[in-house]
């Protein structure tokens, strides 16, 4: 690529350098979680769903047995940030009904987005196992995220659960809600400010592109904010143009939202991706 087309992909999926407030938002977010985890007694914190040091995971239980479990895979372009920023997801969902599960895994560098997505099936298989000692049914489980979370979540769909644990079901998702998600990673091997660390190979790339998966057989729900990049909006397209409407059936625009206050509409119990979410959950 020319040093044009790889600047251009630079303002396109640099959103840091997108939204001048991100570290504003990204700070509310932490004090928001922090108070949530101090006035949740219930709340499981930093419990192991794997052996290495960063496959660790909060859960806050459901109120009443049986309820169905979101899994919320937080983003930062598989480099930054925590489960512990992330901790606000929870209680409007615990309070609909649902547990919520927030994993920790590894970052680039130290590892590479392969090994991200492995953690990720390790962490679902955990969950299987453990959902009844926090009120919940192994059998009711919907992951969402955002961003490179988001990427996860598609890679989940994907996925052949008896390899990772034959006590596992065919699916155990009933589905998955994608925010601001990335499907297709071709451009990021050629993005400056990403690809030293992402390390993409275009053997990689085939590999963890969802848009080039078969076709899933649970649903994907892709949702970008309307004041993202071309390059955003794009992917969330290409996502249904590849699985079609039935993989796909809710590929929508949310006007106004960018890429990091889109998250928001997440935990408001009149937003949009909080219905798409409990709609996934069986809630709805």
């Amino acid at each position: 690529m020319s040093q044009l087309d790889t600047g251009w992909l630079d303002t396109q999926y640099n959103n840091r350098a997108r939204v001048p407030e991100h570290m504003a938002i990204i700070d509310r977010w932490r004090q928001a979680s922090q108070l949530v985890r101090e006035q949740s007694p219930a709340c499981r914190i930093g419990l192991s769903y794997g052996e290495g040091s960063d496959e660790t995971v909060d859960v806050f239980p459901a109120a009443e047995p049986g309820a169905p479990i979101l899994i919320f895979i937080h983003g930062g372009y598989w480099r930054s940030l925590d489960k512990a920023d992330h901790s606000f997801i929870a209680p409007s969902f615990v309070s609909d009904g649902a547990a919520v599960v927030i994993p920790n895994y590894s970052l680039c560098p130290a590892v590479t987005v392969e090994q991200i997505a492995l953690q990720m099936t390790r962490l679902l298989a955990w969950t299987v196992r453990h959902a009844a000692a926090f009120r919940a049914d192994p059998q009711r489980i919907a992951v969402a995220g955002h961003s490179a979370g988001g990427h996860l979540a598609a890679m989940m769909l994907g996925c052949r659960w008896k390899e990772v644990d034959p006590g596992l079901p065919l699916q155990p998702l009933r589905g998955a809600l994608s925010i601001s998600g990335l499907y297709d990673l071709e451009p990021l091997r050629h993005t400056p400010f990403i690809a030293p660390d992402l390390k993409l190979t275009p053997a990689s790339v085939k590999r963890l592109s969802p848009a080039f998966f078969p076709r899933p057989k649970r649903p994907l729900y892709a949702v970008v904010g309307g004041d993202e990049s071309e390059e955003f909006l794009r992917q969330n397209q290409m996502i249904r143009d590849q699985w079609g409407p039935t993989a796909v059936p809710v590929c929508e625009t949310l006007s106004g939202r960018h890429h990091f206050d889109i998250l928001h509409n997440l935990v408001e119990p009149a937003g949009r991706l909080h219905h798409l979410a409990l709609r996934l959950l069986g809630l709805r």
